[in-house]
C-alpha cells in the first residue's frame, strides 16, 4: 500500500520479540499490505524471505557504530573497512539505504572534535555508497539523557556534515518525531534538507502542554514514571497521533522527486507490550498513511 499524497510505498522498521521470526513477519506484512521492511542488519536469509514475499528491503543498519566514531584511528579504520565490506554485501541483497546514528564513542570530547572524527568515517563510507548508487541515512534521534550526544540531529550539525563529506552518498533519515520533541520546525527542516533525504520514518510526537506547565522543560516529574518512548512532557506516537503535518511532509517530498519508502517506526506506549498491541499499532499507522 502507498500514501495518498505522493504515492510512497509504506513499510516498517523491524523490531524484536515476535518480529524475530522473519518468515512469519514477512507473511504478516505482505497480508497486511506493507511493501517493505527495514531489516536492521541484513542477512542473505532475511533478504531471500522478503523477496519470496514480494517485499523490498527498506533500509539496513550499519555495523560497528562505536568504532566509526572512535578517536583511536586503528579502531576507526577497522570499523570503516568492516562497514565497506558490509555495504557491498548488503547491496547485493537489495539494500540501498544504510541507517545509522552518529553517536560519539567518547561524548566528553569537545563536540567539534567529535564531529571531525565522524566526518572522516562518514566521508569514506559515503563515497563507497555513492559508487553503488546507495546512501547512508543518518537518523536524528538526539541521544539518551543526560548527554543527548548525537552529532547529527539538528540543522547546524546536519549542514556541517553534509558540507564536510561532500558526497551524494551521505543523506538523512527524515523522522519528524525527533525534531518535534527538540522544538525544531519539522516542516522548515524538510524544506531545507529535502534534497538529502534518502529514507523516511513515519513516527510522530505528542507534546503535552499541561505537563510542560507542571514540570517545565528541564526537569522530570518527581513521582510520575516516563511513558514508554517518552519523557515527562512528550512521547513518541504512531503517525497521526501527534503534531507532525503529514500531508505537508508528503507534498514536500513529492515536489522534490523523492522515490523512497515511508517506514513506520513503532514506538508508542499505546501500542506496546504484546504482539497484538504492536500489530494493531502497525495496522493503524498503515491505515492513516494511506489517507494522508
Amino acid at each position: 500500500m502507498k500514501t495518498r499524497t505522493g504515492r510512497f510505498p509504506i513499510g516498517f522498521r523491524r523490531g524484536g520479540g515476535w518480529q524475530d521470526d522473519i518468515h512469519d513477519l514477512a507473511e504478516w506484512a505482505k497480508e497486511a499490505g506493507f511493501e517493505a521492511i527495514d531489516l536492521g542488519r541484513a542477512t542473505p536469509e532475511d533478504a531471500k524471505v522478503l523477496e519470496d514475499n514480494d517485499l523490498a528491503v527498506g533500509s539496513c543498519d550499519l555495523i560497528e557504530w562505536p568504532g566509526l566514531f572512535s578517536q583511536d584511528t586503528g579502531e576507526q579504520w577497522n570499523a570503516i573497512q568492516a562497514n565497506i565490506d558490509y555495504i557491498r554485501s548488503a547491496h547485493a541483497l537489495g539494500g540501498r539505504r544504510f541507517f545509522l546514528c552518529v553517536m560519539p564513542k567518547d561524548p566528553s570530547l569537545p563536540k567539534k572534535e567529535n564531529l571531525a572524527i565522524a566526518a572522516r568515517s562518514l566521508s569514506e563510507l559515503a563515497r563507497e555508497a555513492e559508487k553503488l548508487d546507495s546512501m547512508l541515512v543518518i537518523e536524528g534521534w538526539p541521544g539518551g539523557w543526560p548527554e543527548y550526544s548525537n552529532l547529527a540531529c539538528n540543522p547546524e550539525t546536519y549542514r556541517w556534515l553534509i558540507r564536510e563529506c561532500h558526497s551524494k552518498g551521505l543523506g538523512i533519515n527524515y523522522d519528524p518525531s525527533h525534531l518535534i520533541r527538540m522544538g525544531i520546525d519539522h516542516v522548515r527542516f524538510l524544506e531545507e534538507f529535502v534534497g538529502h533525504v534518502g529514507h523516511v520514518h513515519a513516527k510522530d510526537t505528542e507534546i503535552q502542554p499541561e505537563k510542560i506547565y507542571e514540570f517545565g522543560l528541564y526537569q522530570f516529574s518527581a513521582v510520575e514514571p516516563h511513558p514508554h518512548c517518552g519523557e515527562s512532557v512528550w512521547r513518541y506516537t504512531i503517525p497521526g497521533h501527534g503534531q507532525a503535518r503529514w500531508v505537508r511532509i508528503f507534498q514536500i517530498l513529492q515536489s522534490s522527486g523523492y522515490k523512497g519508502f515511508v517506514s513506520v517506526e513503532l514506538e508508542d506506549h499505546s501500542f506496546h507490550g504484546s504482539p497484538e498491541a504492536e500489530k494493531e499499532g502497525l495496522l493503524c499507522s498503515l491505515a492513516f498513511l494511506r489517507t494522508a
